[in-house]
Parts: C-alpha cells; sequence; structure tokens
C-alpha cells in the first residue's frame, strides 16, 4: 500500500518521553502512529473511551493532610488484619 507522509506538531518533551516508552515497547513513533490510525479505523472512531469525568483537584500540601489525617484515624481505632477479616468474611 503506498505510503503517505505527515507532519505533527508535538511537545518536545511529551515526544521524548512517548519515544523511549515505545522503544522499550520494541516499536518506533511511526508504528505506533500507525497503529493508532489502524485502529481508528477500525473502531470507526477513537479506539478508547473520550469521556469526561469530574475529579477533585487538591493541592501536594491538602493531599498530604488527608493522608496523614487518615492515617492518624487509623492508629487510634481498632480493627482486625486484613487475615482476620477475610477469613470471617469467607466462613460465615
Amino acid at each position: 500500500m503506498p505510503k503517505v507522509q505527515t507532519s505533527l506538531r508535538l511537545e518536545e518533551d511529551t515526544f521524548n518521553q512517548a519515544k523511549e516508552i515505545l522503544k522499550s515497547l520494541g516499536m518506533n513513533f511511526t508504528e505506533a502512529v500507525n497503529i493508532f490510525t489502524a485502529m481508528v479505523v477500525q473502531e470507526r472512531g477513537l479506539p478508547f473511551d473520550t469521556t469526561l469525568h469530574t475529579y477533585p483537584v487538591i493541592s501536594e500540601e491538602e493531599a498530604r493532610e488527608k493522608v496523614a489525617r487518615s492515617l492518624q484515624e487509623m492508629s487510634h481505632t481498632s480493627g482486625k488484619p486484613a487475615g482476620e477479616f477475610f477469613g470471617e468474611l469467607l466462613d460465615s
């Protein structure tokens, strides 16, 4: 099948990271783009879901505070080791 040459404008850092990942998978960027293009044709659309998700955005400081608070709460509550909990759950 005849080939066509195209041009892409990508963020340099993202492009370089992608090339390294693809190299570790045994392919180059052109091969990956060809696979993506073939999948678009096969799926008659993008080969992955394109939905909008609303995830809360929090700062690193907020995340650290939440983790610290959770760890503190865990140390002040009584609980069971996971093995014991699941053992009882499976026995019932």
